[in-house]
């Protein structure tokens, strides 16, 4: 199967505000983010994309326009890769937020965590992995198996989507960091996915094109003692 990129948006006007901006419009991109999302043309040189697919919510859209630019390429909108619907929450403060019940819910049972008038975590998860395994394989479909893609969304979505991969109970989730404009990489198999890599807000990515063999190198390092050698 194709590999991955779940990236999240660069930093926005929301990040480190102290307010909870779910889906809220207009939200866009602070001054490091758009310098966040220039950095991803140089970042991403060497990897040869085959295809975008964003969140509808603007600071995606802007995250990508450089790197569309750059590549030709129109990213698909998927509604699926969403923020979470934070309902109520939405625009509220972090300060007036930790003092809800729900709060200690969301951090330590989030699975069964359900924002009033909005969606729960479980839901998230669920909708979150179907559309990044439907583009995965329509990807690998269009483009072959060692194709290479852009999911562009948002910290908790892709935190539940790197838990699923991992094969960790959504409950663990918040143990996952993702920071805006970091990069965590899957490749999806008949058997299982392989996380590659997890936040990755460093340089040059070129490392990550598959190589010709790299289904056999991942089943032969998934074998008892982690190698053939």
């Amino acid at each position: 199967m194709a590999t991955v990129i779940l990236l999240r948006h660069a930093r926005s006007t929301a990040n480190g505000a102290g307010v909870l901006a779910g889906r809220t419009p207009g939200v866009g991109l602070a001054e490091r983010g758009e310098e966040q999302a220039r950095e991803l043309v140089d970042r991403l040189a060497g990897v040869p994309v085959a295809g975008l697919v964003r969140s509808p919510l603007h600071r995606c859209v802007q995250t990508l326009e450089p790197l569309s630019a750059k590549l030709g390429l129109t990213a698909v909108e998927e509604p699926r890769l969403s923020e979470v619907d934070y309902g109520e929450w939405t625009g509220r403060g972090i300060k007036d937020l930790v003092e809800e019940p729900l709060w200690k819910v969301v951090q330590q049972h989030p699975s069964a965590a359900v924002f009033p008038g909005g969606e729960g975590l479980a839901e998230v998860q669920a909708r979150a992995v179907a559309a990044i395994r439907e583009h995965d394989a329509r990807m690998t479909a269009e483009h072959g198996e060692n194709a290479v893609w852009i999911a562009c969304s948002h910290g908790d979505v892709i935190k539940a989507v790197l838990a699923d991969a991992l094969g960790l109970h959504l409950d663990s989730f918040q143990r996952i960091v993702v920071e805006p404009c970091s990069m965590s990489v899957v490749t999806y198999t008949e058997t299982r996915p392989y996380v590659l890599r997890v936040n990755d807000t460093g340089g040059d990515l070129s490392s990550l094109v598959p190589r010709a063999d790299a289904a056999a190198m991942a089943t032969a390092h998934a074998a008892v003692g982690g190698s053939t050698a």
